[in-house]
């Protein structure tokens, strides 16, 4: 069943998404080679934490950690530890807080150093998916048009969607109704509504599109070990039209980049 949210709560939502927003840009400040990702892991618990919120992927569904860091051909839900990061590695940080008794849920995919330029347009082309994907969030579309217009996007460039993990519904549980795939076909699944709120997360591999889970019961990994790229913003439908709650802005600040790529998706500027 999908949730609506009110103004209200979707303002609320708004608030924990922008603590991740801002985790993950303090994390893209330490983000070099030789930093371990346990140590980028207590970084953002205790940022979380002093934001008054809690880590939301912490202890859910018994996952260890605060951040899902998922580095070069790992697609989702790697799990912290103690290797160090090196020049030419990806990693995609995946961060969620609780605050307000609702969560705020999304991911970036950072390169480490500098990285080869088959990796860097991986990258971008992910990207650009999930915004062509959450132009299609709109009143009187379907859950088709969006996994259908990411599709297109990526395997346009070549690359492998994965099918076994999906976006979601997001509120006060972390994973609500309904699914969003970065596949599908248009005019298919449930038809959007005024109030939803949505996590939009491309998940694409420059290989196949097929995946493999390790024997830790959490890291996915690409069957032909290229790598994944994974982006992720929080979407509600506002006056028929997507509106950003989460933001990549902070991010952009600390690695010194220009951009109005979320221009299109605000009611209202965002202050940094």
């Amino acid at each position: 069943m999908i949730k609506i949210k009110t103004r209200e709560e979707i303002e609320l939502m708004r608030e924990s998404a922008l603590i991740v927003s801002k985790t993950l840009g303090v994390l893209a400040k330490e983000i070099k080679p030789g930093i371990t990702t346990l140590q980028l892991d207590k970084i953002a618990e205790e940022h979380i934490r002093d934001h008054g919120a809690e880590p939301g992927f912490l202890g859910l569904y018994d996952f260890p950690n605060t951040l899902c860091m998922s580095p070069n051909s790992q697609v989702v839900h790697g799990i912290p530890n103690n290797e160090p990061l090196v020049e030419g590695d990806i990693i995609s940080i995946d961060c969620g807080a609780l605050k307000n008794g609702f969560y705020g849920d999304h991911a970036y995919t950072f390169a480490v150093g500098e990285i080869s330029n088959d990796t860097k347009k991986l990258l971008q082309v992910t990207k650009e998916s999930l915004y062509v994907g959450i132009r299609e969030f709109k009143a009187n579309n379907r859950v088709g048009d969006v996994g259908f217009a990411i599709q297109k996007y990526c395997e346009a460039h070549g690359y492998g969607v994965v099918r076994e993990l999906v976006g979601h519904g997001l509120g006060k549980k972390m994973h609500e109704a309904p699914e969003m795939p970065n596949y599908g076909r248009r005019g298919r699944g449930k038809k959007f509504i005024e109030g939803m709120v949505v996590a939009i997360e491309p998940m694409i591999n420059m290989g196949t599109q097929r995946i493999k889970q390790h024997r830790d019961g959490w890291t996915i990994t690409t069957l032909d070990n290229l790598p994944s790229a994974h982006f992720e913003h929080n979407v509600a439908l506002v006056d028929g039209k997507p509106e950003l709650l989460s933001t990549f802005a902070y991010i952009y600040e600390a690695l010194g980049i220009t951009s109005d790529e979320e221009n299109e998706f605000r009611q209202k500027s965002l202050a940094i």
